[in-house]
């Protein structure tokens, strides 16, 4: 018998997904996006002053798309 240390890593695909990971994640990833869109509206607001010779803002949001699968 030997007496090995090592461990085999499973690879994303072979997890067992399990209703508490699951929430886990979902958790996670709001809070991703809730804070990467909080950063975005922070940095509309201070550059909202900025424009260009016609008066048009030069910082801008690009708009909202369907989500999609990649």
């Amino acid at each position: 018998m030997i007496n090995s240390k090592v461990i085999t890593l499973k690879k994303p695909g072979e997890f067992v997904e399990d209703p508490l990971t699951e929430l886990l994640r979902t958790g996670a990833r709001q809070l991703i996006a809730d804070a990467v869109e909080a950063e975005l509206q922070d940095l509309l607001q201070y550059y909202a002053e900025l424009r260009n010779e016609k008066g048009h803002m030069q910082v801008v949001r690009n708009g909202y798309l369907p989500e999609r699968e990649i």
